[in-house]
């Protein structure tokens, strides 16, 4: 059910998003704890260059409703497909940053191409983030139990503390925009904490790997080299070997943050794939 800017989902979940813009739709999915204006310099570049830009906030995220349930990766594929087919997006592109890419990953995986014209991964969590058997230099589940135990003792200081390694801005010479970090922060703390605690696990642990060579699509996987939260070696480039018509493309230098610190980047390499 579509009511203005909300959809409604089976289970009554009320999903929100901004659609702006005429042309061909490209649809954003964020990372954590964000929310869909996480993608604000990329809808504003596209939107103005003829094409039709949406981007939703998750479940238990930003804007939408914060149910007690839902939070896995599962979830958001079926919310994301919810949404194509309450606005009947056709030949749509679709692009996921960190968390974000997970789910979209898991939207093809689970509801195929049929709406789908091409897809970018940027700093995408995809195949999996966490050490396994068969990723053994995954980041080890430690560290995503440290993230929870930051989320739950004081998650306003976690996230605004999150923000430097997230921009790259705990690098020498770094030049520090206190606005982003507020920004961050504000996203962040607009969400559910349920939700946002629920979805690391859904981040880090789901496993992937089917879902990508699923996407037999035209994938562009967006990764920097300097990437603190998700690593390359061990996301980006396993991703990029997984999925059929992939192409990795690294940008120096870059954060996990890369889609405000290096926007002009991001902007300049999506529109070329758009175009191609």
């Amino acid at each position: 059910m579509n009511q203005g800017n909300v959809i409604v989902t089976r289970d009554k979940t009320r999903i929100f998003y901004n659609d702006w813009g005429q042309g061909q739709p490209v649809v954003f999915s964020h990372g954590w704890p964000l929310n869909g204006d996480a993608f604000e310099d990329q809808m504003l570049f596209l939107a103005s260059r003829g094409y039709r830009v949406i981007a939703h906030d998750r479940r238990g995220h930003g804007r939408s409703s914060q149910p007690g349930f839902g939070n896995d990766m599962d979830h958001y594929a079926d919310d994301l497909a919810a949404l194509t087919e309450a606005l009947n997006l056709k030949d749509a592109v679709h692009v996921g940053h960190s968390t974000g890419g997970g789910e979209v990953a898991r939207y093809i995986g689970r509801h195929g191409t049929k709406r789908v014209a091409k897809a970018v991964l940027i700093g995408a969590v995809t195949p999996i983030m966490a050490k396994t058997d068969w990723n053994p230099a995954g980041v080890p589940l430690s560290v995503f139990d440290g993230i929870r135990a930051g989320v739950q003792a004081n998650r306003a200081q976690f996230y605004k503390d999150l923000t430097l390694p997230f921009y790259g801005y705990n690098r020498p010479g770094a030049k520090v925009s206190e606005a982003v970090r507020d920004t961050f922060w504000l996203q962040g703390m607009t969400g559910s904490i349920l939700a946002q605690y629920e979805c690391i696990k859904a981040f880090s642990e789901t496993d992937l790997r089917e879902d990508l060579k699923r996407m037999t699509v035209p994938t562009l996987i967006i990764h920097g080299d300097d990437d603190q939260i998700v690593p390359l070696e061990t996301t980006g480039r396993e991703a990029a070997k997984l999925a059929p018509r992939s192409k990795l493309e690294i940008v120096a230098g870059a954060p996990h943050g890369l889609c405000t610190t290096h926007k002009d980047r991001i902007n300049e390499l999506l529109l070329a794939f758009l175009q191609a």
